[in-house]
């Protein structure tokens, strides 16, 4: 289940639930927007065009950048999986407050 928390030319904030679901083998995600993503619940692998996977628990999080080709590997079959993910365009990128 796909959420649009936000949306704005900016910026959009999306809550998704899994439950065991997956990228289709072959199926790679390629965005034009940066995704910042996190779990909220439960876990998932995020899985790199490159082989390279990335195990995402409670708390973790991670930066994909725009046009990196990457898929959802697996989530929690025991649990539901809730994950918080945050598009945005490079021009909108947030800088740290000196």
């Amino acid at each position: 289940m796909f959420e649009d928390i936000i949306k704005t030319e900016q910026v959009r904030i999306e809550r998704i639930i899994s439950e065991g679901h997956y990228t289709p083998e072959g199926d790679w995600y390629d965005q034009t927007e940066n995704e910042w993503v996190t779990v909220l619940q439960g876990e998932g692998v995020i899985e790199y065009i490159d082989g390279t996977t990335l195990t995402l628990g409670v708390g973790d999080y991670v930066d994909i950048p725009a046009h990196v080709k990457h898929r959802v590997k697996s989530t929690s079959t025991t649990s539901i999986t809730v994950w918080l993910a945050v598009f945005y365009s490079h021009n909108n990128a947030v800088h740290g407050v000196k």
